[in-house]
């Protein structure tokens, strides 16, 4: 199955395009079936090389700020027939980059309504403005990705808006999920709807945000769409922008092992690192599945997986596997294609994993390699 990793260089990114295809029917689908728009967050994934695929697929893409805005616009919005749409929400826009965006987007969301205040009189009257609301309400245990968390600077409370004046505001967003399934969706919308209902007529359109795991086996799409056609109930366009449901399960992170030392344990060092090729697995923290791999003590040999940095953290994991593990050999980390390449950085001056992709057809493209000057030009 893996014959492709034997004179693969590693580090690398592989991208399987046909897993890829897989979440993107999926995706598809809930479109076709409720009239919802789902659009890329390319926080999660932003392998503009697929974005002619993707774009097949979807209606667009979703940006934290004018660099994704225009990549979106670029590489997906001119060359995609369904890629149309270029979504834009940050905290905070500098007039510089308001000054860009307005000549790229088809959506600006806001997050308060001073910045709207402040910009409004320079959106052309093809943008569609929107305003991010905070449901205050959370769902979640990961207090770093909730932005309903006490003090969450994202999103305008509804205390903040008693007698704001909305007028030119078409849409609400709000993004509260962080790889959930529809319950907690559910649970967010009662508090929406209470808390927004009164602004609901006077809107055109509703932003459910990210954090929908859509393509994952358990997700309950059937409770998805209620909640999307409850919406939907109100005269309202829905778009939903999930990340990591483009591209979850699509891709892993080749690694080699560079040599094996013992303190305690064994410990495999890798040409991967966790602080600089899948940072989240520090900064969630979680444990990445590894190839013919188990947890330690499942198998007969057990290993420390880690990087080839000098952060004494810079762990990836405890394994178990079948065989000893010597230099040279080859490891296949799973679901790395989200949130690793928009992410990573070359710390110590560790050089930047390959990115390539496996063809529906079984054959390995090396889209992109990266070498000193990818570390040097980031410096002065």
């Amino acid at each position: 199955m893996f014959d492709w990793l034997t004179n693969l260089k590693t580090p690398c990114y592989v991208i399987d395009e046909a897993r890829l295809i897989k979440n993107l029917e999926i995706l598809r689908g809930l479109q076709t079936r409720t009239g919802c728009k789902v659009l890329l967050a390319q926080k999660a994934f932003s392998a503009f090389s697929l974005y002619p695929l993707i774009g097949q697929y979807v209606s667009g893409t979703a940006a934290s700020g004018l660099f994704e805005a225009r990549l979106g616009h670029e590489e997906m919005t001119r060359c995609s027939p369904q890629g149309g749409e270029t979504h834009v929400f940050s905290p905070a826009y500098t007039e510089a980059d308001f000054s860009e965006l307005v000549k790229i987007c088809t959506h600006i969301i806001f997050n308060s309504h001073a910045q709207w205040e402040k910009y409004k009189m320079q959106i052309p009257a093809k943008i569609s403005a929107g305003l991010r609301v905070n449901p205050e309400i959370s769902t979640q245990e990961h207090a770093i990705y909730d932005p309903c968390a006490p003090f969450s600077r994202l999103g305008a409370t509804l205390e903040s808006l008693q007698g704001k004046d909305l007028t030119g505001i078409d849409g609400l967003h709000f993004h509260t999920l962080c790889e959930q399934n529809a319950d907690a969706l559910e649970v967010t919308l009662d508090e929406f709807e209470r808390k927004f209902k009164h602004l609901f007529t006077k809107m055109k359109w509703v932003n459910i945000g990210g954090g929908h795991h859509i393509t994952r086996a358990d997700y309950d799409v059937e409770r998805l769409v209620r909640c999307i056609e409850r919406l939907q109930a109100y005269g309202l366009q829905v778009y939903i922008e999930p990340g990591e449901a483009f591209a979850l399960n699509a891709g892993w992170l080749a690694a080699s092992v560079l040599d094996i030392v013992h303190n305690g344990m064994d410990i495999a060092i890798l040409d991967a690192s966790a602080a600089c090729h899948m940072p989240d697995v520090l900064e969630m923290p979680y444990r990445p599945n590894v190839v013919n791999a188990g947890h330690a003590g499942e198998k007969i040999y057990t290993y420390r997986l880690a990087g080839n940095t000098c952060l004494a953290g810079d762990i990836i994991g405890d394994y178990s596997f079948d065989n000893e593990l010597k230099a040279g050999d080859k490891l296949l980390f799973c679901d790395m294609a989200i949130y690793t390449m928009v992410k990573n950085n070359t710390f110590n001056g560790m050089p930047l994993p390959s990115i390539a992709v496996l063809r529906r057809g079984g054959e390995l493209e090396i889209i992109k390699q990266f070498g000193y000057e990818d570390f040097k030009c980031r410096l002065s």
